[in-house]
């Protein structure tokens, strides 16, 4: 098959969304599929090399947002479009991104699901045009549902099946400011007949997304998430010194305000040693006034000096960071819809603390390995992680039994190969319906 999948790119930092994406197109090659990764907005930035010739990035960041604001640059000339598409310039604006007003994003949410109807029809036009003339594909998917504004004029003018990933977008619109949250859900609920499949990335998310854009069961998927394994390996043995660690993006919704007062709680009970705080993960520009205040808190009780930080680091970074710990927490405040993290902590064989709420349950059950807490309770994830770090050698155990399962079940291949299934049977629909159709289905299409 010949499979195009829309990604929106960060410009500037690792995404999780993204880094899935990529290992899922590189496994789908494998299984000797054509995979192409176009990037929406900005740039993608990724883990490993993206092994084709990057295709132009659609709806740039620049053109989208200053056609949602002046008429006029819903008409320009494609010379001055193609400047502002420079990657250059879309960076910089990925490590400006937090300067965008929250009134400015609701909008452009809402021009974005309107698909052609939008502001950014023009952009609309040129993804379809591009998508035509260059070997038509077999399956479009669209990394996440709040691209589902594309999928009407995708189906419409190349006639092929568009599946929809679903993870994460919930948080997303319901931060909106009012009244863009509840008129963005309308738009998505109504936008979403106009996918042919969607993909939810654990059982948690699907039953959640099903229920709030009213999906016709027998038009949602359920595939976990996978991550590719090949260089994640555990330590030889546990660190001399304790050492608590997080990976996400450093930010409020995925609990380091709460897992930094846990490790002060930790600190101040005494029970397990000089135990260490390590954070890495994404850091945006939007992200800096929270870290400010983190810091101080850590320098008012006197352990700044025990937390390191790491912004943005590569690969090979994150691995040799991960293999140092001694147990891992992201304490999420939402409903995460799945959570990397944890597979990637536990394929290095490192013990994990999670709250019991949203995905984490269903993952942590499936590998067993791992403790749940209370969610949003610092003195509870003090706890649970206190008790880890006291019985290192059997949490070590448990995680290295956890670290099989994900070899089993969260591999990056069988995420491939589940994946391909959907696309074959979905295209395989869209072939029958052609055949009994009394016109051509892009001609029946809604318009």
């Amino acid at each position: 098959m010949k499979i195009v999948h829309l990604v929106p790119g960060t410009g500037s930092f690792f995404c999780g969304s993204c880094l899935r994406d990529h290992a899922l197109a590189r496994q789908m090659r494998r299984l000797g599929h054509e995979v192409l990764l176009a990037p929406l907005y900005l740039p993608l930035v990724l883990e490993r090399d993206l092994d084709e010739p990057a295709p132009p990035i659609f709806f740039g960041g620049i053109n989208v947002y200053l056609q949602q604001k002046f008429g006029w640059f819903q008409s320009t000339p494609r010379w001055l479009d193609r400047w502002l598409d420079a990657p250059g310039m879309l960076r910089l604006l990925g490590r400006r991104a937090a300067s965008t007003r929250a009134a400015d994003l609701g909008r452009l949410t809402i021009s974005m699901l309107r698909g052609e109807e939008g502001a950014q029809r023009k952009e609309l036009n040129r993804l379809v045009t591009w998508l035509a003339a260059n070997d038509k594909p077999d399956v479009v998917c669209l990394s996440n549902g709040l691209l589902a504004g594309l999928a009407r004029r995708i189906k419409q003018r190349i006639g092929v099946p568009v599946i929809c990933t679903l993870h994460g977008e919930d948080a997303f619109l319901d931060n909106l400011a009012p009244p863009y949250c509840d008129e963005a859900w309308e738009l998505l609920t109504d936008r979403a007949a106009d996918v042919d499949r969607f993909v939810a990335v654990s059982h948690y998310y699907g039953r959640s997304m099903q229920q709030r854009l009213h999906l016709d069961p027998a038009r949602l998927r359920i595939v976990h998430n996978g991550i590719e394994l090949d260089d994640l390996e555990p330590a030889s043995s546990a660190p001399a010194q304790p050492i608590l660690g997080y990976l996400a993006r450093m930010c409020a919704d995925k609990g380091l305000k709460t897992l930094a007062d846990a490790f002060i709680l930790l600190r101040q009970r005494a029970r397990v040693g000089p135990v260490r705080l390590h954070v890495a993960g994404a850091m945006t520009g939007a992200d800096r006034p929270f870290l400010q205040e983190l810091r101080k808190s850590l320098r008012n009780a006197g352990l700044l000096d025990a937390v390191s930080f790491e912004p943005n680091c590569d690969r090979s970074r994150k691995v040799a960071f991960l293999r140092q710990l001694s147990v891992f927490s992201v304490p999420a405040t939402y409903g995460e819809a799945f959570g990397l993290y944890v597979l990637e902590a536990l394929a290095c064989g490192v013990p994990v603390v999670q709250p019991r709420h949203a995905a984490f349950p269903e993952i942590l059950a499936l590998t067993g390995g791992g403790t749940l807490c209370a969610p949003d309770d610092t003195m509870a994830l003090a706890v649970a992680i206190e008790a880890v770090l006291l019985d290192q050698p059997r949490a070590r155990q448990q995680a290295l039994a956890a670290r099989a399962k994900v070899l089993e079940l969260f591999s990056a291949a069988r995420m491939a190969h589940q994946i391909a299934g959907i696309y074959r049977d979905a295209t395989a629909a869209t072939r029958s319906d052609d055949r009994t159709a009394t016109t051509p289905r892009w001609q029946a299409a809604p318009v």
